[in-house]
């Protein structure tokens, strides 16, 4: 398989894998896939992304201590004006 393919996008936005591509990874139908921006070139990943899984663990644990948005926000104020002020 070519290191690059040409695909075109058809209506609402659905893309098409060529279906080498699909055979040589085994790819199936409903799989899901990471895409990522990155300033315009899009790199897609099979499957989701280790980074999403990992937040989703770290924001588990600490709604299980009992933290919020608005109490993580705080302690990062808190922590920056720390940093500035031993700066």
């Amino acid at each position: 398989m070519e290191k690059s393919v040409v695909l075109q996008m058809a209506q609402r936005g659905v893309l098409t894998l060529p279906k080498a591509l699909r055979d040589q990874y085994n790819l199936q139908t409903g799989e899901q896939f990471t895409l990522l921006d990155l300033d315009g070139v899009f790199v897609l990943i099979p499957g989701r992304s280790k980074i999403d899984y990992l937040a989703d663990q770290i924001k588990a644990g600490l709604v299980e201590q009992g933290e919020s948005l608005e109490s993580m926000l705080i302690a990062l104020r808190e922590a920056r004006e720390n940093y500035d002020a031993s700066a």
